[in-house]
Protein backbone atom coordinates (compact mmCIF):
# COMPACT_ATOMS: atom_id res chain seq x y z
CA UNK A 1 0.00 0.00 0.00
CA UNK A 2 2.26 2.90 1.08
CA UNK A 3 1.12 6.37 0.26
CA UNK A 4 -2.29 6.86 -1.35
CA UNK A 5 -3.95 9.73 -2.97
CA UNK A 6 -8.15 10.82 -3.10
CA UNK A 7 -10.17 9.36 -5.34
CA UNK A 8 -13.92 10.47 -4.67
CA UNK A 9 -16.77 8.76 -7.31
CA UNK A 10 -20.08 9.48 -7.70
CA UNK A 11 -21.71 6.12 -7.39
CA UNK A 12 -25.78 6.86 -7.34
CA UNK A 13 -27.93 9.86 -7.22
CA UNK A 14 -31.39 10.59 -7.44
CA UNK A 15 -32.71 10.16 -10.81
CA UNK A 16 -33.93 13.48 -12.46
CA UNK A 17 -32.49 14.99 -9.34
CA UNK A 18 -34.33 18.44 -10.56
CA UNK A 19 -37.37 17.37 -11.21
CA UNK A 20 -38.17 15.79 -8.15
CA UNK A 21 -36.96 18.90 -6.49
CA UNK A 22 -39.66 20.91 -8.56
CA UNK A 23 -42.01 18.36 -7.96
CA UNK A 24 -41.70 19.13 -3.98
CA UNK A 25 -41.75 22.83 -4.29
CA UNK A 26 -44.87 22.81 -6.25
CA UNK A 27 -46.90 20.27 -4.15
CA UNK A 28 -47.30 22.62 -1.81
CA UNK A 29 -49.12 25.09 -3.45
CA UNK A 30 -51.03 23.19 -5.57
CA UNK A 31 -54.35 21.15 -5.69
CA UNK A 32 -53.47 19.29 -9.16
CA UNK A 33 -52.75 15.29 -8.08
CA UNK A 34 -49.53 13.76 -8.06
CA UNK A 35 -49.60 12.25 -11.96
CA UNK A 36 -50.84 15.65 -13.36
CA UNK A 37 -47.82 17.49 -11.20
CA UNK A 38 -45.58 15.22 -12.73
CA UNK A 39 -46.57 15.78 -16.22
CA UNK A 40 -46.38 19.99 -15.83
CA UNK A 41 -42.86 19.33 -14.58
CA UNK A 42 -41.77 16.89 -16.96
CA UNK A 43 -42.75 19.02 -19.86
CA UNK A 44 -41.34 22.40 -19.08
CA UNK A 45 -37.73 23.83 -17.83
CA UNK A 46 -37.79 24.53 -14.52
CA UNK A 47 -34.37 26.22 -14.57
CA UNK A 48 -36.41 29.61 -14.26
CA UNK A 49 -38.45 27.96 -10.97
CA UNK A 50 -35.64 26.39 -9.40
CA UNK A 51 -33.23 29.24 -9.24
CA UNK A 52 -36.55 31.59 -7.85
CA UNK A 53 -36.83 28.21 -5.45
CA UNK A 54 -33.13 29.10 -4.33
CA UNK A 55 -32.63 32.62 -4.12
CA UNK A 56 -36.16 32.66 -1.46
CA UNK A 57 -34.16 30.28 0.72
CA UNK A 58 -36.95 27.56 0.28
CA UNK A 59 -34.42 24.67 0.90
CA UNK A 60 -36.52 21.80 2.19
CA UNK A 61 -37.81 20.50 -1.25
CA UNK A 62 -34.09 19.97 -2.49
CA UNK A 63 -33.48 17.06 0.50
CA UNK A 64 -35.66 15.11 -1.73
CA UNK A 65 -32.50 14.59 -4.15
CA UNK A 66 -29.73 12.47 -2.49
CA UNK A 67 -26.54 11.81 -3.44
CA UNK A 68 -23.92 8.87 -2.70
CA UNK A 69 -20.17 9.07 -2.95
CA UNK A 70 -17.06 6.19 -2.84
CA UNK A 71 -14.26 8.15 -1.17
CA UNK A 72 -10.70 6.49 -0.96
CA UNK A 73 -7.39 7.83 -0.17
CA UNK A 74 -8.20 9.95 2.42
CA UNK A 75 -7.07 10.05 6.06
CA UNK A 76 -8.70 9.10 9.34
CA UNK A 77 -8.14 12.77 10.14
CA UNK A 78 -10.53 13.95 7.72
CA UNK A 79 -12.68 10.64 8.97
CA UNK A 80 -12.90 12.76 12.50
CA UNK A 81 -13.76 15.94 10.08
CA UNK A 82 -16.85 15.11 7.89
CA UNK A 83 -18.81 12.69 10.46
CA UNK A 84 -19.38 16.27 11.85
CA UNK A 85 -21.88 16.61 9.20
CA UNK A 86 -24.54 14.60 11.08
CA UNK A 87 -27.45 14.98 8.49
CA UNK A 88 -25.49 12.05 6.50
CA UNK A 89 -24.97 8.35 6.52
CA UNK A 90 -21.70 6.79 6.45
CA UNK A 91 -19.94 3.50 5.73
CA UNK A 92 -16.41 3.09 6.97
CA UNK A 93 -14.01 0.60 6.27
CA UNK A 94 -13.06 -0.52 9.74
CA UNK A 95 -9.70 -0.62 11.61
CA UNK A 96 -11.66 -3.13 14.12
CA UNK A 97 -12.56 -6.35 11.55
CA UNK A 98 -9.67 -5.19 8.63
CA UNK A 99 -6.08 -5.36 9.73
CA UNK A 100 -3.53 -2.97 8.93
CA UNK A 101 -1.01 -5.24 7.34
CA UNK A 102 -1.60 -5.84 3.57
CA UNK A 103 -1.22 -8.56 1.66
CA UNK A 104 2.25 -9.54 0.85
CA UNK A 105 4.04 -8.46 -1.81
CA UNK A 106 4.52 -9.87 -5.35
CA UNK A 107 7.74 -10.85 -6.20
CA UNK A 108 9.27 -8.48 -8.82
CA UNK A 109 5.89 -6.28 -9.23
CA UNK A 110 6.09 -3.51 -8.74
CA UNK A 111 4.02 -0.78 -6.28
CA UNK A 112 1.55 1.13 -8.50
CA UNK A 113 0.94 3.55 -5.42
CA UNK A 114 4.58 4.80 -5.35
CA UNK A 115 5.52 7.80 -6.91
CA UNK A 116 6.63 7.88 -10.22
CA UNK A 117 10.63 7.41 -10.32
CA UNK A 118 10.73 6.18 -6.87
CA UNK A 119 10.13 2.65 -5.93
CA UNK A 120 8.29 2.38 -2.88
CA UNK A 121 11.02 0.01 -0.72
CA UNK A 122 8.48 -0.21 1.64
CA UNK A 123 5.76 -1.36 -0.97
CA UNK A 124 2.98 -3.73 0.27
CA UNK A 125 4.39 -4.18 3.30
CA UNK A 126 2.68 -0.92 5.22
CA UNK A 127 -0.63 0.13 5.71
CA UNK A 128 -2.43 2.65 3.17
CA UNK A 129 -1.40 6.76 4.52
CA UNK A 130 -1.56 9.69 3.54
CA UNK A 131 1.33 12.32 3.05
CA UNK A 132 0.33 16.24 3.97
CA UNK A 133 0.90 18.30 0.86
CA UNK A 134 3.86 20.58 3.19
CA UNK A 135 5.67 17.51 4.13
CA UNK A 136 5.90 16.70 0.64
CA UNK A 137 6.98 20.39 -0.41
CA UNK A 138 9.61 19.89 2.07
CA UNK A 139 11.51 17.89 -0.84
CA UNK A 140 12.05 13.56 -0.74
CA UNK A 141 14.26 13.40 2.80
CA UNK A 142 11.36 14.89 4.16
CA UNK A 143 9.07 12.68 2.78
CA UNK A 144 11.69 9.37 3.00
CA UNK A 145 11.53 10.05 6.75
CA UNK A 146 8.11 10.39 7.24
CA UNK A 147 7.76 6.88 5.45
CA UNK A 148 10.58 5.65 7.40
CA UNK A 149 7.68 6.56 10.58
CA UNK A 150 4.90 5.11 9.22
CA UNK A 151 6.98 1.49 8.42
CA UNK A 152 8.13 2.10 12.44
CA UNK A 153 4.20 2.37 13.44
CA UNK A 154 3.83 -0.51 11.13
CA UNK A 155 5.97 -2.80 12.97
CA UNK A 156 4.42 -1.48 16.13
CA UNK A 157 1.30 -2.52 15.28
CA UNK A 158 2.31 -5.96 14.29
CA UNK A 159 3.97 -6.62 17.18
CA UNK A 160 0.73 -5.50 19.58
CA UNK A 161 -1.38 -7.92 16.93
CA UNK A 162 1.17 -10.76 17.57
CA UNK A 163 1.16 -9.91 21.97
CA UNK A 164 -2.96 -9.90 21.33
CA UNK A 165 -2.68 -13.48 20.46
CA UNK A 166 -3.03 -12.55 16.36
CA UNK A 167 -6.90 -13.73 17.40
CA UNK A 168 -8.43 -11.40 14.77
CA UNK A 169 -10.74 -8.37 15.81
CA UNK A 170 -10.26 -8.94 19.37
CA UNK A 171 -6.73 -7.98 18.35
CA UNK A 172 -6.71 -5.33 16.08
CA UNK A 173 -8.91 -3.62 17.86
CA UNK A 174 -6.75 -2.75 20.54
CA UNK A 175 -3.36 -3.15 18.32
CA UNK A 176 -5.18 0.09 16.04
CA UNK A 177 -4.67 2.19 18.75
CA UNK A 178 -0.71 2.82 17.77
CA UNK A 179 -2.02 4.16 14.28
CA UNK A 180 -2.32 7.39 13.18
CA UNK A 181 -4.13 10.11 11.95
CA UNK A 182 -2.23 9.68 8.65
CA UNK A 183 -4.44 5.94 7.97
CA UNK A 184 -5.92 5.69 5.15
CA UNK A 185 -9.22 4.74 5.09
CA UNK A 186 -12.22 4.30 2.65
CA UNK A 187 -15.87 5.52 2.71
CA UNK A 188 -19.51 5.67 1.19
CA UNK A 189 -21.00 8.84 2.31
CA UNK A 190 -24.69 10.05 1.31
CA UNK A 191 -26.13 13.70 1.43
CA UNK A 192 -29.29 15.09 0.51
CA UNK A 193 -28.49 18.30 -1.17
CA UNK A 194 -29.53 21.00 0.88
CA UNK A 195 -26.88 19.18 3.52
CA UNK A 196 -24.26 19.36 0.27
CA UNK A 197 -24.82 22.73 -0.23
CA UNK A 198 -24.32 23.32 3.68
CA UNK A 199 -21.39 21.24 3.66
CA UNK A 200 -19.68 23.19 0.26
CA UNK A 201 -20.60 26.40 1.88
CA UNK A 202 -18.17 25.43 4.82
CA UNK A 203 -15.49 22.94 3.30
CA UNK A 204 -15.05 24.76 0.14
CA UNK A 205 -13.27 27.77 1.83
CA UNK A 206 -10.05 28.53 1.89
CA UNK A 207 -10.03 28.16 5.69
CA UNK A 208 -10.86 24.84 5.83
CA UNK A 209 -8.41 21.97 6.48
CA UNK A 210 -7.06 21.11 3.18
CA UNK A 211 -7.43 17.86 2.90
CA UNK A 212 -11.44 18.24 2.99
CA UNK A 213 -11.72 21.09 1.18
CA UNK A 214 -9.75 19.40 -1.46
CA UNK A 215 -12.36 16.50 -0.85
CA UNK A 216 -15.63 19.00 -1.00
CA UNK A 217 -14.32 20.63 -4.38
CA UNK A 218 -14.07 17.18 -5.93
CA UNK A 219 -17.60 16.21 -4.60
CA UNK A 220 -18.93 19.61 -6.12
CA UNK A 221 -17.14 19.35 -9.41
CA UNK A 222 -18.69 15.77 -9.62
CA UNK A 223 -22.30 17.11 -8.94
CA UNK A 224 -22.78 19.88 -11.01
CA UNK A 225 -23.19 18.49 -14.09
CA UNK A 226 -26.01 16.31 -12.53
CA UNK A 227 -27.81 19.17 -11.08
CA UNK A 228 -26.43 22.37 -12.60
CA UNK A 229 -29.11 24.86 -10.97
CA UNK A 230 -29.33 23.37 -7.46
CA UNK A 231 -25.39 23.41 -7.12
CA UNK A 232 -24.93 26.63 -9.92
CA UNK A 233 -23.90 28.91 -6.66
CA UNK A 234 -22.40 26.60 -4.68
CA UNK A 235 -19.13 27.00 -2.78
CA UNK A 236 -17.63 28.79 0.30
CA UNK A 237 -19.84 30.90 1.98
CA UNK A 238 -17.75 34.13 -0.01
CA UNK A 239 -19.91 33.51 -3.12
CA UNK A 240 -22.99 34.35 -2.32
CA UNK A 241 -21.69 37.58 -0.10
CA UNK A 242 -19.42 38.96 2.03
CA UNK A 243 -16.98 36.86 3.74
CA UNK A 244 -17.75 35.57 7.20
CA UNK A 245 -14.77 34.51 8.47
CA UNK A 246 -13.85 38.38 9.48
CA UNK A 247 -10.43 39.17 10.48
CA UNK A 248 -9.80 35.65 10.20
CA UNK A 249 -10.49 35.86 6.55
CA UNK A 250 -7.57 34.44 3.52
CA UNK A 251 -8.59 37.85 1.63
CA UNK A 252 -9.04 36.52 -2.01
CA UNK A 253 -12.82 36.12 -2.25
CA UNK A 254 -12.71 37.93 -5.80
CA UNK A 255 -10.38 34.87 -6.67
CA UNK A 256 -12.15 32.35 -4.91
CA UNK A 257 -15.05 33.87 -6.70
CA UNK A 258 -13.67 33.53 -10.24
CA UNK A 259 -12.49 30.07 -9.40
CA UNK A 260 -15.52 28.21 -8.26
CA UNK A 261 -17.94 30.41 -10.67
CA UNK A 262 -15.67 28.08 -13.09
CA UNK A 263 -15.63 25.04 -11.78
Amino acid sequence: MGAKKMSVTLLRYTPDPQEIVAMGAKLCYSGADIESLKYGIESRDQAPFLERLLDLGHLSPIEHASFTFGIEGVSRSLLAQITRHRIASFSVKSQRYVPARPAARTAGKANPAAPEGREDTAGEEVFGYIIPPRIEALGPEAVRLFESQMRQIQTWYDEWVERLGKNGESSYEDARFVLPNAAETKMLVTMNARELLHFFTLRCCNRAQWEIRALAREMLRLVKPVAPVIFSKAGPACLKGPCPEGEMSCGKSEEVRRDYLNL
